[in-house]
């Protein structure tokens, strides 16, 4: 049996690079990819605190956050290749087409 800390640094771990993915990257597919393993870090602590707690809580948000995540994945897949059939590219500096 793995002791919960060690569910709790890999989560940590997974978080910190996909905060790291967000912050550093400028290609949007990147970006995107980094935000879902970040919702998939907090859906790993959930399940562990759910199974070293022994309730089935953690298991039913991990359900809700994934049904949040797979329709923010259509939503956001459908701005990004809008984006990319508007202006040819998925780089985030050369997207301005909120701007005046």
């Amino acid at each position: 049996m793995i002791d919960l800390q060690y569910y709790l640094i890999l989560s940590a771990v997974m978080f910190v690079i996909g905060a790291l993915g967000v912050v550093t990257r400028r290609n949007a597919i990147i970006v995107f990819m980094s935000i879902e393993l970040m919702l998939n870090s907090v859906n790993l602590t959930f399940v562990s605190f759910a199974a070293f707690l022994g309730d089935s809580t953690g298991q039913a948000f991990v359900f809700f956050v994934m049904t949040v995540a797979a329709a923010e994945a259509a939503v956001g897949l459908a701005i990004i290749i809008a984006l990319f059939r508007r202006k040819r590219t998925v780089n985030l500096d050369e997207i301005n087409i909120l701007k005046w």
